[in-house]
């Protein structure tokens, strides 16, 4: 959670945190078992990477204090549990609703998104830079049959779509509103894939299921 900080750092970071009425260099030397310069040191750069920020200043009956507190963005480094928010509120509302209603909710947020995202249709290099944006790391791959494809070598819902396979609808969704094209998921890693591939296509492909004409 602390990557690339000192270990000065991170403690200082800590007491902050239990400190959120902030704290004065004098306090945070005293903390840390270091010098008032090196605090200043610290605090200056933790204050250019965004994760302090001064707070108010605290009368002492001479000159005023100067305090420090995390930022809305230090306080994004600690420990969150939206993981487990998020599998409870997905699997209640998969229990309320069934399969079919959580399949058309997750399409409808996969279209929501595609509009917050865009105005007009775009093409796949277009749609990879948002889902790389996203979180995902995906690439377009071209093959030398001309045909190319979205692969995404990440899904930032895998521990969700895990359990409700039923996300993967939201991801299909958004890649063909984004593209005003259908979608075929040829590949996906939660059944055994080491990658997830989507092909956008503009007709019905053929199925094995499709019957053959008879030969003459």
């Amino acid at each position: 959670m602390f990557l690339g900080l000192g270990r000065t750092q991170q403690d200082l970071l800590s007491a902050l945190l239990y400190r959120p009425d902030g704290m004065s260099i004098d306090e945070l030397a005293e903390h840390l078992g270091v010098t008032r310069t090196a605090v200043r040191q610290h605090l200056a750069a933790l204050e250019r990477d965004g994760l302090v920020e001064r707070a108010a200043t605290r009368p002492t009956g001479r000159r005023p204090q100067q305090l420090h507190q995390l930022s809305a963005l230090g306080r994004e480094l600690f420990p969150k549990q939206y993981q487990l928010l998020a599998d409870l509120l997905i699997g209640e509302v998969a229990e309320l609703i069934g399969h079919e209603r959580l399949v058309k909710i997750m399409r409808d947020l996969g279209r929501k998104l595609a509009a917050s995202m865009e105005q007009q249709k775009v093409d796949e290099q277009r749609i990879a830079s948002h889902m790389q944006q996203a979180g995902y790391e995906a690439q377009i791959i071209a093959h030398s049959s001309g045909e190319t494809e979205i692969v995404a070598y990440n899904c930032i819902f895998h521990h969700l779509a895990s359990a409700h396979p039923e996300i993967c609808e939201l991801d299909l969704a958004l890649i063909g509103s984004l593209a005003g094209r259908n979608v075929e998921h040829r590949e996906c890693m939660l059944r055994g894939g080491t990658v997830c591939r989507f092909r956008l296509w503009d007709e019905t492909p053929p199925t094995d299921n499709d019957e053959k004409p008879e030969s003459e």
